[in-house]
């Protein structure tokens, strides 16, 4: 039996619980970017893990209808990625990390096909930001959790990878839940931004119509 793909669709988050907060119950639409925000410790990159399924949690969560609990964890984490703040890397070489020579995405990220064949030991913080960016869209996911992308970038590097994130978000209708603390960066991208207050999740004003 061959393995059944995913349709795009939308994240469906219904109660839930991950440490301190309240259950969450959010839906997020194809395409549609919202920010998450609040202090350090409040259970952002938390409720992130749960959606991906990497920590116990209460309640549940789908993708254009597909439940978590219905999926093998390695399949649901393929299908609703998550790019941690410091990504994890276990071969020698960019280039063993893709599925292919993903020329475009790194041209429109500065990097010229050489970077397939440099050693991992060699990247910045930042390179390896914006590389973990590419490897977890090579693998065509149906929805992203992006927990601060662009927090080791400068303002330029920031800017053309928010645009670079954004316009792929966009064209392969992902919903995406991206955890962010710049009020400015949050304006330009978040088509609605909730943030943490003690243990609630709020939804704030100014959201995009």
């Amino acid at each position: 039996m061959g393995k059944k793909a995913l349709a795009a669709g939308k994240l469906t988050l219904d109660r839930i619980k991950a440490g301190d907060l309240e259950p969450v119950s959010e839906t997020i639409d194809p395409g549609e970017i919202v920010c998450l925000s609040g202090p350090s410790g409040s259970g952002k990159s938390r409720l992130l893990r749960a959606v991906a399924d990497l920590d116990p949690h209460e309640g549940s969560v789908s993708i254009a209808g597909e439940s978590q609990q219905d999926l093998r964890g390695h399949r649901w984490r393929r299908a609703v990625t998550m790019v941690p703040a410091e990504s994890a890397w276990w071969f020698d070489t960019v280039g063993e990390h893709l599925p292919g020579p993903m020329t475009e995405a790194l041209d429109q990220l500065g990097f010229k096909a050489e970077t397939l064949d440099w050693s991992i030991d060699r990247l910045s913080s930042g390179e390896k930001q914006r590389l973990a960016l590419v490897r977890a869209l090579a693998h065509q996911p149906r929805a992203l959790l992006l927990d601060e992308p662009t927090a080791n970038l400068d303002p330029d590097a920031t800017r053309e990878t928010e645009q670079w994130l954004c316009k792929v978000i966009r064209e392969r209708a992902l919903p995406t839940l991206w955890v962010a603390h710049d009020r400015e960066q949050i304006a330009r991208v978040a088509d609605r931004h909730l943030h943490i207050e003690g243990d609630r999740l709020v939804k704030t004003s100014g959201d995009k119509d």
